[in-house]
């Protein structure tokens, strides 16, 4: 055999995993690479390797019947050989995927991080299916998951500049695109959504519910540097939920807004009950039965409970 012939990632996944004595993380099987120098015999390295390899055999598990790896666990998610012994219980990753959290289940949650944090916003879930003549999947490019908006009358905070104050703006809208989880086979879908679904706020975050690796969060910050869409970490437990990068501010794209007012009934009605609180220039006026429901501590936590986001 030519030891000087290069070698695909999967390759080099698969000898890294013939000579490992237990199932490894994308990040360990890059390291052991390194370490048996088996690195230098890629056809080509690009910037971010590791991430390079999880996205590789994410799509070789998932396209190819025949594939020589398995999924051994999740969270972090570690692989092996098929036909290699080994004492594990091989996960069901079909039935496993049934019992993860669901997006859509987390969203009360968010809303009420929104309205209990330093956002001090007002939140509008926006329904995909009310959007008329979309595209399989073009939603999730269209439309954020959550609208949000902060009204800046009677607050304390526009008042602690005189420059603030010759410029006034009465409001700030914000658009996020939750994720249960971000890894490397979706975070650039997930963080590009985010940036088309920014184009009529002020600013865009995406949202993430369990902890990412740290590979994803400086590709992430990467993109944070380019694009300007923050990074939030939700928490269960909403006191620790927090911003990791924070989002570039920008004015409003009123031709992308536009667009999405005709296309989608829950934009629409967003843009026209935000109009009438603008006007009225008082938070206690805001008709607050139009925005989402921001439930207590005590309902949050049953919530949170009955929809095992969380156990006892």
């Amino acid at each position: 055999m030519d030891n000087n012939k290069k070698i695909s990632y999967l390759k080099l996944v698969e000898k890294v995993l013939e000579i490992a004595n237990k199932p490894l993380t994308y990040t360990d099987i890059w390291n052991i690479a390194v370490e048996n120098e088996l690195d230098k015999k890629l056809k080509s390295i690009g910037k971010t390797p590791e991430i390079t390899i999880a996205s590789r055999l994410y799509a070789n598990i998932r396209d190819r019947k025949d594939s020589k790896f398995i999924i051994i666990s999740r969270h972090p998610t570690k692989y092996w050989i098929k036909n290699k012994d080994y004492n594990y219980n091989l996960i069901d990753t079909e039935n496993n995927d049934k019992k993860n959290i669901q997006e859509r289940h987390l969203y009360p949650l968010l809303v009420k991080y929104l309205k209990d944090s330093n956002f001090d916003c007002f939140s509008k879930t926006i329904m995909y299916k009310k959007g008329k003549n979309n595209k399989n999947g073009e939603n999730r490019w269209n439309y954020p998951d959550i609208v949000a908006v902060h009204f800046m009358f009677n607050d304390n905070r526009t008042q602690k500049n005189f420059e603030s104050n010759i410029n006034k703006i009465n409001h700030k809208i914000y658009s996020f695109r939750l994720k249960v989880r971000i890894n490397a086979s979706n975070f650039k879908e997930s963080y590009f959504q985010a940036v088309s679904n920014s184009n009529f706020a002020n600013e865009g975050y995406l949202v993430v519910f369990e902890d990412i690796d740290k590979e994803i969060l400086d590709e992430i910050n990467r993109l944070n540097q380019i694009f300007g869409i923050g990074l939030i970490k939700l928490e269960a437990e909403i006191l620790k939920s927090h911003i990791i990068f924070p989002s570039f501010k920008k004015n409003i794209d009123s031709k992308a807004l536009d667009i999405l007012i005709n296309k989608n009934i829950g934009i629409k009605k967003f843009v026209c009950n935000l109009n009438k609180d603008i006007n009225n220039a008082n938070k206690d006026l805001i008709i607050k039965e139009n925005y989402d429901e921001i439930l207590s501590d005590e309902n949050m936590k049953k919530y949170l409970i009955e929809n095992k986001i969380i156990t006892l």
